[in-house]
Protein backbone atom coordinates (compact mmCIF):
# COMPACT_ATOMS: atom_id res chain seq x y z
CA UNK A 1 0.00 0.00 0.00
CA UNK A 2 1.50 2.97 -1.29
CA UNK A 3 1.04 7.14 0.04
CA UNK A 4 -0.98 7.75 2.88
CA UNK A 5 -1.39 4.84 5.68
CA UNK A 6 -5.21 3.79 5.85
CA UNK A 7 -7.39 2.87 8.44
CA UNK A 8 -10.65 1.19 9.31
CA UNK A 9 -12.71 1.55 11.97
CA UNK A 10 -14.67 -1.39 13.57
CA UNK A 11 -18.05 -1.26 15.91
CA UNK A 12 -19.34 -3.86 17.75
CA UNK A 13 -22.51 -3.26 19.29
CA UNK A 14 -22.92 -5.16 22.54
CA UNK A 15 -25.98 -5.75 25.04
CA UNK A 16 -24.70 -3.16 27.37
CA UNK A 17 -21.65 -1.55 26.03
CA UNK A 18 -20.44 0.01 22.37
CA UNK A 19 -16.69 -0.89 21.20
CA UNK A 20 -15.36 0.85 18.43
CA UNK A 21 -11.67 0.89 17.38
CA UNK A 22 -9.57 2.54 15.09
CA UNK A 23 -7.32 -0.06 12.91
CA UNK A 24 -3.97 0.41 10.59
CA UNK A 25 -5.61 -1.50 7.85
CA UNK A 26 -1.94 -2.37 6.78
CA UNK A 27 -0.99 -4.42 10.15
CA UNK A 28 -3.59 -4.72 12.04
CA UNK A 29 -2.83 -2.00 14.42
CA UNK A 30 -5.55 -0.87 16.84
CA UNK A 31 -4.40 3.40 16.99
CA UNK A 32 -7.35 3.87 19.66
CA UNK A 33 -10.76 2.39 21.21
CA UNK A 34 -13.85 4.19 22.23
CA UNK A 35 -16.11 2.48 24.53
CA UNK A 36 -19.95 3.03 25.72
CA UNK A 37 -22.12 2.03 28.14
CA UNK A 38 -26.33 2.22 26.77
CA UNK A 39 -27.46 5.13 28.94
CA UNK A 40 -30.50 3.00 29.37
CA UNK A 41 -28.46 -0.26 29.91
CA UNK A 42 -30.63 -3.45 29.05
CA UNK A 43 -34.30 -2.56 29.65
CA UNK A 44 -35.60 -4.98 31.86
CA UNK A 45 -38.30 -3.63 34.33
CA UNK A 46 -39.90 -1.15 32.91
CA UNK A 47 -39.96 1.10 29.91
CA UNK A 48 -38.27 4.21 30.41
CA UNK A 49 -40.45 7.33 31.34
CA UNK A 50 -43.35 5.08 32.06
CA UNK A 51 -45.19 3.41 34.27
CA UNK A 52 -45.13 -0.03 31.82
CA UNK A 53 -43.72 -3.15 33.68
CA UNK A 54 -41.89 -5.60 32.27
CA UNK A 55 -42.38 -9.37 32.42
CA UNK A 56 -40.13 -12.20 33.69
CA UNK A 57 -37.75 -12.64 30.60
CA UNK A 58 -38.29 -9.58 28.51
CA UNK A 59 -34.69 -7.47 27.93
CA UNK A 60 -35.25 -4.11 25.74
CA UNK A 61 -32.51 -1.35 24.36
CA UNK A 62 -33.55 2.00 23.52
CA UNK A 63 -33.01 2.63 19.97
CA UNK A 64 -31.86 6.18 20.59
CA UNK A 65 -28.89 4.74 22.82
CA UNK A 66 -27.26 2.79 19.26
CA UNK A 67 -26.90 6.41 17.54
CA UNK A 68 -25.78 8.37 21.09
CA UNK A 69 -23.02 5.52 20.97
CA UNK A 70 -21.96 6.63 17.57
CA UNK A 71 -21.42 10.15 18.26
CA UNK A 72 -19.96 8.90 21.45
CA UNK A 73 -17.23 6.81 20.24
CA UNK A 74 -16.66 7.24 16.84
CA UNK A 75 -15.46 11.11 17.38
CA UNK A 76 -13.17 10.30 20.08
CA UNK A 77 -11.12 7.87 17.77
CA UNK A 78 -9.26 10.41 16.44
CA UNK A 79 -8.79 12.41 19.51
CA UNK A 80 -5.05 12.55 20.23
CA UNK A 81 -3.98 10.63 17.06
CA UNK A 82 -1.97 11.80 13.72
CA UNK A 83 -5.01 10.49 11.98
CA UNK A 84 -6.97 12.25 9.09
CA UNK A 85 -10.20 11.88 8.33
CA UNK A 86 -9.61 11.48 5.03
CA UNK A 87 -7.20 8.44 5.77
CA UNK A 88 -10.66 6.44 6.80
CA UNK A 89 -11.95 3.50 3.89
CA UNK A 90 -14.04 1.81 5.37
CA UNK A 91 -16.80 1.28 7.98
CA UNK A 92 -17.60 -2.12 9.84
CA UNK A 93 -20.81 -3.12 12.43
CA UNK A 94 -20.85 -5.74 14.48
CA UNK A 95 -24.03 -6.80 16.84
CA UNK A 96 -24.77 -8.84 19.36
CA UNK A 97 -27.01 -11.93 18.81
CA UNK A 98 -30.80 -10.97 17.47
CA UNK A 99 -32.29 -8.03 18.16
CA UNK A 100 -35.54 -7.18 17.04
CA UNK A 101 -36.00 -3.51 15.89
CA UNK A 102 -39.79 -2.68 14.57
CA UNK A 103 -39.23 0.62 12.39
CA UNK A 104 -41.48 2.26 9.81
CA UNK A 105 -40.16 2.66 6.10
CA UNK A 106 -37.93 5.03 6.55
CA UNK A 107 -36.20 3.54 9.65
CA UNK A 108 -37.94 5.07 12.53
CA UNK A 109 -38.00 2.75 15.53
CA UNK A 110 -41.92 2.58 16.61
CA UNK A 111 -40.66 2.57 20.27
CA UNK A 112 -39.66 6.29 19.44
CA UNK A 113 -43.10 7.43 17.67
CA UNK A 114 -45.40 8.78 20.78
CA UNK A 115 -48.42 5.80 19.43
CA UNK A 116 -46.32 2.92 20.48
CA UNK A 117 -43.92 4.53 22.85
CA UNK A 118 -45.96 2.40 26.03
CA UNK A 119 -46.42 -0.58 23.78
CA UNK A 120 -43.20 -3.56 24.92
CA UNK A 121 -42.93 -4.56 22.01
CA UNK A 122 -42.74 -1.68 19.97
CA UNK A 123 -39.51 -1.85 20.99
CA UNK A 124 -36.07 -3.39 20.36
CA UNK A 125 -35.97 -6.75 21.54
CA UNK A 126 -32.18 -7.05 22.95
CA UNK A 127 -30.10 -10.67 22.26
CA UNK A 128 -30.89 -11.66 25.72
CA UNK A 129 -34.66 -11.17 25.54
CA UNK A 130 -36.12 -14.59 26.72
CA UNK A 131 -39.63 -13.85 27.27
CA UNK A 132 -40.38 -15.69 23.86
CA UNK A 133 -39.28 -18.85 24.65
CA UNK A 134 -42.85 -20.70 23.93
CA UNK A 135 -42.92 -19.44 20.25
CA UNK A 136 -39.52 -20.77 19.80
CA UNK A 137 -40.89 -24.28 21.40
CA UNK A 138 -43.60 -23.85 19.12
CA UNK A 139 -41.65 -23.43 16.02
CA UNK A 140 -39.51 -26.21 16.66
CA UNK A 141 -42.74 -28.60 17.17
CA UNK A 142 -44.01 -26.93 13.98
CA UNK A 143 -40.94 -27.33 12.15
CA UNK A 144 -40.47 -31.20 13.55
CA UNK A 145 -44.13 -31.97 12.52
CA UNK A 146 -43.99 -30.43 8.49
CA UNK A 147 -40.62 -32.16 8.27
CA UNK A 148 -38.94 -28.48 7.88
CA UNK A 149 -35.19 -29.30 6.59
CA UNK A 150 -34.29 -26.14 8.40
CA UNK A 151 -34.69 -27.58 11.89
CA UNK A 152 -31.79 -29.60 11.30
CA UNK A 153 -29.27 -26.50 10.79
CA UNK A 154 -29.95 -25.26 14.31
CA UNK A 155 -29.07 -28.73 16.31
CA UNK A 156 -33.32 -29.39 16.13
CA UNK A 157 -34.09 -26.39 18.72
CA UNK A 158 -34.76 -23.04 17.85
CA UNK A 159 -33.82 -20.53 20.00
CA UNK A 160 -35.98 -18.23 22.44
CA UNK A 161 -33.99 -15.10 21.67
CA UNK A 162 -33.42 -15.69 17.74
CA UNK A 163 -35.28 -13.67 15.18
CA UNK A 164 -38.83 -15.32 14.38
CA UNK A 165 -39.87 -16.38 18.32
CA UNK A 166 -39.28 -12.77 18.74
CA UNK A 167 -41.35 -11.83 15.69
CA UNK A 168 -44.32 -14.17 16.28
CA UNK A 169 -44.28 -12.95 19.92
CA UNK A 170 -44.18 -9.67 18.73
CA UNK A 171 -47.99 -10.65 16.85
CA UNK A 172 -49.69 -12.52 19.78
CA UNK A 173 -49.22 -10.30 22.34
CA UNK A 174 -49.56 -7.04 20.18
CA UNK A 175 -50.90 -7.20 16.66
CA UNK A 176 -51.69 -3.72 16.06
CA UNK A 177 -47.64 -3.59 16.79
CA UNK A 178 -46.73 -6.04 14.03
CA UNK A 179 -49.50 -4.49 11.55
CA UNK A 180 -47.90 -1.21 12.16
CA UNK A 181 -44.09 -2.31 11.71
CA UNK A 182 -43.16 -1.49 7.58
CA UNK A 183 -39.90 -3.05 8.66
CA UNK A 184 -39.01 -5.88 11.26
CA UNK A 185 -35.24 -5.94 11.24
CA UNK A 186 -32.12 -7.11 13.07
CA UNK A 187 -29.96 -4.86 14.77
CA UNK A 188 -26.71 -5.35 12.82
CA UNK A 189 -29.33 -4.20 10.03
CA UNK A 190 -30.37 -1.05 11.19
CA UNK A 191 -27.49 0.32 12.24
CA UNK A 192 -26.04 -0.16 8.54
CA UNK A 193 -29.12 1.61 7.14
CA UNK A 194 -28.76 4.71 9.81
CA UNK A 195 -25.31 5.08 8.20
CA UNK A 196 -25.53 4.75 4.61
CA UNK A 197 -29.33 5.57 4.41
CA UNK A 198 -29.46 2.28 2.75
CA UNK A 199 -31.41 -1.00 3.51
CA UNK A 200 -29.80 -4.47 3.41
CA UNK A 201 -30.13 -7.85 5.28
CA UNK A 202 -26.99 -9.64 6.10
CA UNK A 203 -26.18 -13.00 5.45
CA UNK A 204 -25.19 -13.75 9.13
CA UNK A 205 -28.19 -12.52 11.01
CA UNK A 206 -30.70 -14.16 8.81
CA UNK A 207 -28.45 -17.55 8.49
CA UNK A 208 -27.62 -18.21 11.92
CA UNK A 209 -31.06 -16.58 13.58
CA UNK A 210 -33.38 -16.11 10.97
CA UNK A 211 -33.92 -19.41 9.58
CA UNK A 212 -32.15 -18.09 6.22
CA UNK A 213 -30.37 -20.82 3.97
CA UNK A 214 -28.39 -20.21 0.68
CA UNK A 215 -29.33 -22.96 -0.99
CA UNK A 216 -33.25 -22.66 0.33
CA UNK A 217 -33.38 -19.61 1.20
CA UNK A 218 -36.45 -18.18 4.11
CA UNK A 219 -38.69 -21.21 4.93
CA UNK A 220 -42.32 -20.94 2.64
CA UNK A 221 -44.96 -18.88 3.25
CA UNK A 222 -47.03 -22.10 4.45
CA UNK A 223 -44.86 -22.77 7.58
CA UNK A 224 -45.05 -18.83 8.56
CA UNK A 225 -48.90 -19.11 7.78
CA UNK A 226 -48.72 -22.25 10.40
CA UNK A 227 -47.68 -19.66 13.09
CA UNK A 228 -50.60 -17.13 12.38
CA UNK A 229 -52.04 -16.83 9.09
CA UNK A 230 -51.05 -12.90 9.00
CA UNK A 231 -47.35 -14.11 9.27
CA UNK A 232 -47.34 -16.08 5.79
CA UNK A 233 -45.97 -13.11 4.13
CA UNK A 234 -43.69 -11.46 6.58
CA UNK A 235 -41.20 -11.99 4.49
CA UNK A 236 -42.31 -10.05 1.52
CA UNK A 237 -44.00 -7.64 3.75
CA UNK A 238 -41.58 -6.71 6.78
CA UNK A 239 -37.70 -8.14 5.15
CA UNK A 240 -36.19 -8.22 2.06
CA UNK A 241 -35.42 -11.89 0.26
CA UNK A 242 -32.04 -10.59 -1.00
CA UNK A 243 -29.17 -10.83 1.29
CA UNK A 244 -26.04 -9.21 1.49
CA UNK A 245 -22.39 -11.29 1.89
CA UNK A 246 -19.96 -10.34 4.04
CA UNK A 247 -17.12 -7.58 3.09
CA UNK A 248 -19.78 -6.05 0.32
CA UNK A 249 -20.26 -2.38 0.26
CA UNK A 250 -23.72 -1.62 1.52
CA UNK A 251 -23.26 1.99 1.05
CA UNK A 252 -21.29 4.98 1.77
CA UNK A 253 -21.79 6.97 5.39
CA UNK A 254 -24.40 10.07 4.48
CA UNK A 255 -23.94 13.35 5.41
CA UNK A 256 -26.42 13.03 8.55
CA UNK A 257 -24.07 9.93 9.92
CA UNK A 258 -20.91 11.42 9.16
CA UNK A 259 -22.13 14.56 11.09
CA UNK A 260 -22.87 12.23 13.88
CA UNK A 261 -19.58 10.90 13.95
CA UNK A 262 -17.32 14.29 12.81
CA UNK A 263 -16.33 11.83 9.37
CA UNK A 264 -16.14 13.02 5.85
CA UNK A 265 -19.51 11.58 4.09
CA UNK A 266 -19.24 8.78 1.34
CA UNK A 267 -16.96 6.75 3.67
CA UNK A 268 -17.74 2.94 2.48
CA UNK A 269 -19.77 1.15 5.04
CA UNK A 270 -19.66 -2.72 4.97
CA UNK A 271 -22.49 -5.61 5.32
CA UNK A 272 -23.47 -5.81 9.18
CA UNK A 273 -22.70 -9.13 11.14
CA UNK A 274 -23.25 -10.94 14.61
CA UNK A 275 -20.51 -10.21 16.45
CA UNK A 276 -19.44 -13.69 17.51
CA UNK A 277 -19.11 -14.49 13.64
CA UNK A 278 -17.00 -11.00 13.43
CA UNK A 279 -14.57 -12.31 15.91
CA UNK A 280 -13.40 -15.23 13.87
CA UNK A 281 -11.14 -13.47 11.41
CA UNK A 282 -10.02 -11.15 14.04
CA UNK A 283 -8.49 -14.57 15.62
CA UNK A 284 -6.73 -15.79 12.33
CA UNK A 285 -9.42 -18.62 11.30
CA UNK A 286 -10.14 -17.82 7.63
CA UNK A 287 -9.47 -21.87 6.55
CA UNK A 288 -10.92 -25.35 7.30
CA UNK A 289 -9.30 -26.71 10.43
CA UNK A 290 -8.89 -24.46 13.04
CA UNK A 291 -11.58 -23.84 15.70
CA UNK A 292 -12.49 -20.03 17.22
CA UNK A 293 -13.25 -20.07 20.83
CA UNK A 294 -15.11 -16.84 22.77
CA UNK A 295 -14.52 -16.81 26.09
CA UNK A 296 -17.64 -14.49 27.37
CA UNK A 297 -20.68 -14.90 29.78
CA UNK A 298 -21.59 -18.28 27.59
CA UNK A 299 -18.45 -19.95 25.56
CA UNK A 300 -19.05 -20.10 21.55
CA UNK A 301 -17.45 -22.31 19.27
CA UNK A 302 -16.90 -21.45 15.42
CA UNK A 303 -15.42 -23.60 12.95
CA UNK A 304 -15.22 -23.56 8.92
CA UNK A 305 -15.71 -26.54 6.95
CA UNK A 306 -15.75 -27.29 2.96
CA UNK A 307 -18.63 -30.06 3.85
CA UNK A 308 -21.74 -29.87 4.93
CA UNK A 309 -22.52 -31.83 7.69
CA UNK A 310 -25.04 -32.61 10.29
CA UNK A 311 -23.31 -31.99 13.82
CA UNK A 312 -25.69 -32.87 16.77
CA UNK A 313 -25.95 -29.75 18.62
CA UNK A 314 -24.83 -27.37 16.66
CA UNK A 315 -26.17 -24.08 17.23
CA UNK A 316 -25.96 -23.06 13.36
CA UNK A 317 -24.66 -23.94 10.26
CA UNK A 318 -24.43 -20.80 7.16
CA UNK A 319 -22.62 -21.16 3.95
CA UNK A 320 -20.70 -18.11 3.47
CA UNK A 321 -21.75 -17.04 7.32
CA UNK A 322 -18.14 -16.13 7.89
CA UNK A 323 -16.00 -16.71 5.26
CA UNK A 324 -16.80 -16.91 1.82
CA UNK A 325 -16.83 -20.17 0.31
CA UNK A 326 -16.95 -22.04 3.50
CA UNK A 327 -19.65 -23.23 5.55
CA UNK A 328 -19.57 -21.44 9.53
CA UNK A 329 -20.64 -23.70 11.95
CA UNK A 330 -20.92 -22.36 15.45
CA UNK A 331 -21.70 -24.54 18.63
CA UNK A 332 -21.83 -22.84 22.16
CA UNK A 333 -21.96 -23.63 26.05
CA UNK A 334 -25.20 -21.86 27.42
CA UNK A 335 -22.72 -20.30 30.58
CA UNK A 336 -19.29 -19.17 31.28
CA UNK A 337 -18.18 -15.95 32.74
CA UNK A 338 -21.52 -16.28 34.28
CA UNK A 339 -21.07 -19.64 35.32
CA UNK A 340 -18.07 -18.45 37.59
CA UNK A 341 -19.62 -15.28 38.39
CA UNK A 342 -22.33 -17.01 40.13
CA UNK A 343 -19.65 -19.00 41.99
CA UNK A 344 -17.80 -16.18 43.00
CA UNK A 345 -20.94 -13.73 44.39
CA UNK A 346 -22.73 -16.05 45.98
CA UNK A 347 -20.43 -19.31 47.33
CA UNK A 348 -16.90 -17.38 48.39
CA UNK A 349 -16.77 -16.94 52.24
CA UNK A 350 -16.27 -13.78 53.91
CA UNK A 351 -13.00 -15.10 54.83
CA UNK A 352 -11.39 -15.37 51.49
CA UNK A 353 -12.48 -11.77 50.64
CA UNK A 354 -10.61 -10.73 53.76
CA UNK A 355 -7.78 -12.45 52.60
CA UNK A 356 -8.46 -10.90 49.17
CA UNK A 357 -7.86 -7.52 50.27
CA UNK A 358 -5.14 -8.46 52.34
CA UNK A 359 -3.13 -9.45 49.18
CA UNK A 360 -4.60 -6.58 47.13
CA UNK A 361 -5.66 -9.10 44.83
CA UNK A 362 -9.56 -9.13 43.58
CA UNK A 363 -11.49 -12.31 44.60
CA UNK A 364 -11.11 -13.47 40.96
CA UNK A 365 -7.45 -13.68 41.02
CA UNK A 366 -7.30 -14.85 44.94
CA UNK A 367 -9.61 -17.76 43.95
CA UNK A 368 -7.27 -18.87 40.98
CA UNK A 369 -4.43 -19.07 43.01
CA UNK A 370 -5.68 -20.84 45.67
CA UNK A 371 -7.36 -23.02 43.07
CA UNK A 372 -3.99 -23.70 41.14
CA UNK A 373 -2.38 -24.96 43.93
CA UNK A 374 -4.57 -28.44 43.70
CA UNK A 375 -3.87 -30.80 41.28
CA UNK A 376 -6.28 -32.56 39.41
CA UNK A 377 -8.78 -34.63 40.64
CA UNK A 378 -7.23 -33.68 44.31
CA UNK A 379 -10.91 -32.36 45.07
CA UNK A 380 -12.16 -35.35 44.74
CA UNK A 381 -15.01 -33.45 42.92
CA UNK A 382 -16.39 -33.60 39.18
CA UNK A 383 -19.32 -31.34 38.00
CA UNK A 384 -21.72 -30.98 34.93
CA UNK A 385 -21.57 -27.81 33.90
CA UNK A 386 -25.07 -27.18 33.30
CA UNK A 387 -26.18 -23.99 35.28
CA UNK A 388 -28.09 -22.01 32.32
CA UNK A 389 -28.69 -25.60 30.66
CA UNK A 390 -26.90 -27.18 27.51
CA UNK A 391 -26.68 -25.35 24.25
CA UNK A 392 -24.40 -28.25 22.70
CA UNK A 393 -24.57 -30.92 22.27
CA UNK A 394 -27.71 -31.95 23.96
CA UNK A 395 -29.15 -28.46 23.05
CA UNK A 396 -31.76 -28.52 26.34
CA UNK A 397 -31.85 -25.57 28.36
CA UNK A 398 -33.76 -27.68 31.06
CA UNK A 399 -31.14 -29.52 32.61
CA UNK A 400 -29.41 -27.97 35.14
CA UNK A 401 -25.98 -28.12 37.40
CA UNK A 402 -24.76 -30.78 38.82
CA UNK A 403 -21.00 -31.63 41.67
CA UNK A 404 -20.49 -34.89 42.70
CA UNK A 405 -17.79 -35.93 45.22
CA UNK A 406 -18.89 -33.45 48.31
CA UNK A 407 -17.30 -34.33 51.84
CA UNK A 408 -17.06 -32.59 54.68
CA UNK A 409 -13.19 -31.18 53.72
CA UNK A 410 -14.26 -29.92 50.57
CA UNK A 411 -12.96 -26.18 50.40
CA UNK A 412 -14.48 -23.22 48.09
CA UNK A 413 -11.53 -23.37 45.84
CA UNK A 414 -12.10 -26.96 45.37
CA UNK A 415 -15.77 -26.07 43.88
CA UNK A 416 -14.44 -23.30 42.20
CA UNK A 417 -11.46 -25.69 40.19
CA UNK A 418 -14.26 -28.04 39.89
CA UNK A 419 -16.46 -25.38 37.76
CA UNK A 420 -13.44 -24.24 35.73
CA UNK A 421 -12.71 -28.35 34.60
CA UNK A 422 -16.27 -28.93 33.62
CA UNK A 423 -16.75 -25.87 31.45
CA UNK A 424 -13.35 -27.58 29.70
CA UNK A 425 -15.34 -31.06 29.79
CA UNK A 426 -18.11 -29.28 27.45
CA UNK A 427 -15.47 -27.79 25.35
CA UNK A 428 -14.06 -31.31 24.67
CA UNK A 429 -17.56 -32.79 24.22
CA UNK A 430 -18.22 -30.05 21.66
CA UNK A 431 -14.90 -30.69 19.85
CA UNK A 432 -15.31 -34.51 19.65
CA UNK A 433 -19.01 -34.37 18.29
CA UNK A 434 -17.25 -31.65 15.31
CA UNK A 435 -14.49 -34.56 14.78
CA UNK A 436 -16.55 -37.52 14.74
CA UNK A 437 -19.35 -35.50 12.72
CA UNK A 438 -16.58 -35.26 9.83
CA UNK A 439 -15.10 -31.54 10.71
CA UNK A 440 -11.56 -31.85 11.66
CA UNK A 441 -10.22 -29.54 14.37
CA UNK A 442 -6.13 -29.15 14.31
CA UNK A 443 -6.07 -25.70 16.00
CA UNK A 444 -7.74 -24.13 18.47
CA UNK A 445 -7.62 -20.32 19.45
CA UNK A 446 -9.52 -18.52 21.98
CA UNK A 447 -10.21 -14.88 22.42
CA UNK A 448 -12.96 -12.81 24.68
CA UNK A 449 -13.27 -11.12 27.73
CA UNK A 450 -12.87 -11.98 31.54
CA UNK A 451 -12.57 -15.16 31.25
CA UNK A 452 -9.39 -14.89 29.15
CA UNK A 453 -7.77 -13.34 32.19
CA UNK A 454 -7.92 -16.66 33.50
CA UNK A 455 -4.72 -18.72 32.96
CA UNK A 456 -5.72 -21.51 34.87
CA UNK A 457 -8.76 -22.00 32.99
CA UNK A 458 -6.88 -21.43 30.26
CA UNK A 459 -4.07 -24.49 31.57
CA UNK A 460 -7.43 -26.63 32.08
CA UNK A 461 -8.74 -26.40 28.43
CA UNK A 462 -5.11 -27.34 27.21
CA UNK A 463 -5.10 -29.75 29.73
CA UNK A 464 -8.32 -31.23 28.67
CA UNK A 465 -9.02 -31.13 25.10
CA UNK A 466 -5.13 -32.53 24.92
CA UNK A 467 -4.33 -29.34 22.25
CA UNK A 468 -1.91 -26.87 21.97
CA UNK A 469 -4.26 -23.43 23.19
CA UNK A 470 -3.41 -20.19 21.12
CA UNK A 471 -4.71 -16.81 22.04
CA UNK A 472 -5.89 -13.84 19.81
CA UNK A 473 -4.36 -10.58 20.68
CA UNK A 474 -6.71 -8.33 20.22
CA UNK A 475 -8.83 -7.86 23.70
CA UNK A 476 -12.12 -6.45 21.16
CA UNK A 477 -12.09 -9.03 18.56
CA UNK A 478 -15.39 -8.21 17.57
CA UNK A 479 -15.05 -4.67 17.01
CA UNK A 480 -11.75 -5.92 15.35
CA UNK A 481 -13.29 -8.37 12.94
CA UNK A 482 -15.57 -5.67 11.56
CA UNK A 483 -12.49 -3.25 11.21
CA UNK A 484 -11.42 -6.20 9.05
CA UNK A 485 -14.47 -6.67 6.80
CA UNK A 486 -14.81 -3.14 6.48
CA UNK A 487 -11.30 -3.07 5.05
CA UNK A 488 -12.23 -5.92 2.16
CA UNK A 489 -15.38 -3.69 1.31
CA UNK A 490 -13.31 -0.52 0.76
CA UNK A 491 -11.26 -2.94 -1.54
CA UNK A 492 -7.68 -2.87 -3.08
CA UNK A 493 -8.35 0.17 -5.24
CA UNK A 494 -8.91 2.13 -1.82
CA UNK A 495 -5.99 0.54 0.55
CA UNK A 496 -7.85 -2.54 1.23
CA UNK A 497 -7.85 -5.99 0.61
CA UNK A 498 -9.65 -8.45 -1.98
CA UNK A 499 -11.00 -11.03 0.84
CA UNK A 500 -11.08 -11.46 4.07
CA UNK A 501 -8.99 -14.21 3.99
CA UNK A 502 -5.71 -11.34 2.67
CA UNK A 503 -7.01 -8.77 5.56
CA UNK A 504 -6.66 -11.63 8.74
CA UNK A 505 -3.47 -12.77 7.17
CA UNK A 506 -2.40 -9.06 7.19
CA UNK A 507 -4.37 -7.48 10.08
CA UNK A 508 -5.00 -10.21 12.98
CA UNK A 509 -2.12 -11.37 15.33
CA UNK A 510 -1.94 -14.04 17.75
CA UNK A 511 -0.01 -13.67 21.37
CA UNK A 512 3.43 -14.93 21.53
CA UNK A 513 2.64 -17.67 25.11
CA UNK A 514 0.48 -20.42 24.00
CA UNK A 515 -0.91 -23.07 26.65
CA UNK A 516 0.33 -26.37 25.91
CA UNK A 517 -0.68 -29.80 27.51
CA UNK A 518 1.08 -31.24 30.55
CA UNK A 519 1.00 -34.98 29.78
CA UNK A 520 0.72 -36.36 33.43
CA UNK A 521 -2.24 -33.90 34.08
CA UNK A 522 -3.68 -34.71 30.10
CA UNK A 523 -3.66 -38.69 31.62
CA UNK A 524 -5.47 -37.57 35.06
CA UNK A 525 -8.50 -35.45 33.00
CA UNK A 526 -8.72 -38.14 30.25
CA UNK A 527 -9.86 -40.31 33.53
CA UNK A 528 -12.16 -37.28 35.03
CA UNK A 529 -13.58 -36.81 31.31
CA UNK A 530 -14.81 -40.33 31.27
CA UNK A 531 -16.91 -39.93 34.51
CA UNK A 532 -18.06 -36.80 32.89
CA UNK A 533 -19.12 -38.61 30.26
CA UNK A 534 -21.02 -40.85 32.06
CA UNK A 535 -22.64 -38.41 33.97
CA UNK A 536 -23.56 -36.15 30.67
CA UNK A 537 -24.79 -39.17 28.82
CA UNK A 538 -27.26 -40.22 32.00
CA UNK A 539 -28.83 -37.25 33.02
CA UNK A 540 -28.73 -35.57 29.29
CA UNK A 541 -29.98 -38.61 27.16
CA UNK A 542 -33.16 -39.36 29.69
CA UNK A 543 -31.80 -41.66 31.93
CA UNK A 544 -32.60 -39.88 34.55
CA UNK A 545 -34.96 -36.85 34.41
CA UNK A 546 -34.44 -35.65 38.21
CA UNK A 547 -33.40 -32.19 37.07
CA UNK A 548 -36.35 -31.28 34.98
CA UNK A 549 -38.55 -32.70 37.54
CA UNK A 550 -36.90 -31.00 40.41
CA UNK A 551 -37.44 -28.00 37.99
CA UNK A 552 -41.06 -28.55 37.44
CA UNK A 553 -41.61 -28.76 41.22
CA UNK A 554 -39.60 -25.40 41.90
CA UNK A 555 -41.55 -23.70 39.24
CA UNK A 556 -45.03 -24.82 40.87
CA UNK A 557 -43.65 -23.33 44.23
CA UNK A 558 -42.75 -20.07 42.78
CA UNK A 559 -45.73 -19.49 41.18
CA UNK A 560 -48.05 -20.77 43.80
CA UNK A 561 -46.44 -17.90 45.82
CA UNK A 562 -47.09 -15.35 42.88
CA UNK A 563 -50.18 -15.83 43.26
Amino acid sequence: MSGKKKFTIGIEFGNETVTALLVNVSNGNCINAATYHYTHGIITEKLPETDVKLDPGWALHHPRDYITALKRTVPQLLKGNPVDADQIIGIGISFADSTLIPTTSDGTPLALLEDYKDNPNAWPKAGRHTAAKDKANQITQLAAERFETFLDRYGGQINAEWFFPKVWETYEESSSIYHAADRLIEGCDWVTWQLTGVESRSIAAAGYKALWSKTEGFPLETFFGSMAPDLANVIDDKMLREIAPLGQQVGELTEEAARWMKLPPGIPVTTGTLNNQAAVPATGVVEPGNMAILLGTRFVHLILSDKEHRIPGMVGMVEDGIVPGHIGYEAGQASGGNHFAWFIQNAVPEQYAREARRKKQSIFNWMERKAAALEPAESGLIALDWWNGNRSILVDEDLSGLILGYDLQTKPEEIYRAILEATAYGTRKIIETFIASGVPINEIILTGGAPMQNQLLLNILANVTGMEIKVANCPHSSSMGAAMYAAVAAGEARGGYASIEEASRNMAHLMPKTFLPNNNDKKVYNRLYSEYTLLHDYFGYGYNDAMKRLKNLRAGILEKKQR
